[in-house]
């Protein structure tokens, strides 16, 4: 499942409060969707790392009561009232203890003396014995317990949330022409391509100068998604910044050359949406249709996406009438 899908089930589950275990590979956002789906629904989200856990960690500590009769306090993490998601990130790689003593938890919703509020549902999260990550074998109690979503990567999800959260564009154009790259688990590199680390290159991108020495551009990519995929995204870097210059496009939208390569296309779309605007956006759409039509959706999809009063522009109303078979499908 994608993670427009994931989150959909999340939300029905949650008001089900039907506990869900989350699969999915390394670094490919498992938690950012709970996070993302708490947000969305205005609750709190209780993150427990099950992986730094002891047993006593869940239970809590014993203590003697005013009767003389020993009690358990309950951990300052599990809550104690309200709404919201605790969520297990990790619990497959805790140690095996933990997860046993994770079962009356997630089943009965106690543990112990301690009764989980009404208001909260469980999400569970972790990496699939096949990713070779740190996981001790889920007990078939505890499995049973949940329902298992499995999550896959899919770059037009991925794109859209970039989007929002200012990843570059050059990282957006670069993973929508080679899409394959966006999540590349290596189980015998410390570096691949996942989610998370192009997320890095992003940040490491912002903290360049145009002075920077290329060559440890190239290595401090490489040390986040690997050599292989750094190589072709520093080419695709030397392509993007020479891309005709986005402010003689709007000065100059039909007479400003159109890249004839596939990969500038999408990075000069991928450019245009991220300045576009209701002021500008007229003058966007005179050089749009200049590029072939897969482009011109591309960049006014991540456009009003970014800028929903693009769609008030007389640009977006003439380019929708035009394109309206596209838009359909």
């Amino acid at each position: 499942m994608k993670a427009s899908s994931i989150s959909e089930a999340l939300r029905v589950l949650v008001a089900a409060h039907q506990p869900a275990f989350i699969w999915g590979g390394p670094g490919i956002g498992k938690s950012a969707v709970v996070k993302q789906l708490a947000e969305a629904l205005k609750i709190t989200l209780q993150d427990v790392r099950a992986l730094l856990l002891d047993p006593v960690d869940l239970r809590g500590l014993p203590f003697l009561g005013n009767d003389g009769r020993s009690k358990w306090a309950s951990p300052e993490f599990l809550p104690q009232d309200g709404s919201g998601i605790l969520f297990l990130d990790e619990l497959n790689a805790a140690p095996a203890m933990v997860q046993a003593s994770c079962y009356q938890l997630v089943l009965d919703r106690k543990l112990g003396e301690y009764t989980l509020p009404e208001g909260w549902a469980i999400i569970a999260a972790g990496n699939r014995d096949s990713d070779r990550g740190a996981t001790t074998r889920m007990p078939t109690p505890l499995r049973n317990r949940f329902v298992h979503l499995d999550f896959e990567v899919d770059v037009q999800d991925w794109s859209e949330w970039a989007i929002q959260a200012a990843i570059r564009p050059e990282v957006i154009a670069f993973l929508r022409f080679r899409p394959e790259l966006l999540s590349a688990f290596d189980r015998d590199t410390n570096a691949f391509p996942s989610p998370r680390s192009w997320e890095f290159v992003s940040r490491i991108l912002d903290s360049l100068d145009s002075q920077s020495n290329p060559a440890i551009e190239h290595e401090v990519i490489a040390g986040a998604v690997g050599t292989g995929a750094a190589t072709e995204f520093s080419a695709f870097l030397r392509m993007f910044r020479e891309l005709p210059n986005i402010d003689a496009i709007l000065l100059n939208p039909t007479k400003e050359p159109v890249p004839e390569n596939a990969a500038a296309q999408y990075a000069v779309a991928s450019a245009l949406a991220r300045c576009a605007s209701d002021m500008n956006f007229d003058r966007i759409c005179l050089y749009l249709d200049r590029l072939p039509t897969e482009f011109r959706v591309l960049c006014v999809r991540d456009a009003t996406l970014r800028q929903p009063a693009i769609r008030c522009t007389a640009g977006y109303t003439k380019w929708a009438v035009a394109n309206h078979h596209v838009i359909a499908s």
